[in-house]
């Protein structure tokens, strides 16, 4: 008889990487991480602007490799649902190219996810190619970076306020 590991919040790197638990949420755990994001963004957007986001983004990205790889060692699997932190920092990335305002952060959001679960290249390729806790935030990175690319672009032709 096999069992599946379970995992406890009360684990650092659970917490980090399920992003305090968005994503054991059932149904579209990328869906949920990247909402969970959100206040956490607007947070920190509100308190330092872009540059204290920049940061919290930075700062994140190693703190999630550690915290994906462990939770990916605990459960067995590459890349497992459950884990988010690699879609926080990834929208996160995208928020830094959106003006304030809800339109562009909605706009933000939907680009993410977009390029999030269609994983053009380079996207697709860091996700088949790079393992452990680098490679299951490295995709998100990516789409981050060139969902940022398309709303700097989108923002040169549209007022996103």
């Amino acid at each position: 008889m096999t069992t599946t590991p379970s995992l406890s919040l009360k684990d650092p790197a659970t917490l980090l990487a399920t992003w305090f638990g968005a994503g054991l949420l059932p149904k579209a755990p990328g869906t949920w991480g990247s909402l969970a994001a959100l206040p956490f963004a607007w947070a920190l957007t509100a308190l330092g602007g872009r540059p204290l986001l920049a940061v919290a983004a930075v700062l994140l990205f190693p703190a999630g490799c550690w915290a994906a790889g462990q939770v990916g060692r605990i459960l067995g699997r590459g890349d497992p649902g459950c884990v988010v932190v690699d879609e926080v920092v990834g929208l996160w990335i995208v928020l830094l190219a959106a003006p304030p305002g809800l339109l562009a952060w909605v706009i933000g959001f939907a680009l993410f996810r977009l390029f999030d679960i269609v994983k053009p290249w380079p996207i697709s390729w860091a996700d088949r190619e790079v393992k452990g806790g680098l490679g299951i935030m490295l995709d998100d990175v990516l789409a981050g970076l060139i969902g940022a690319a398309v709303m700097a672009i989108l923002c040169q032709f549209w007022s996103l306020r």
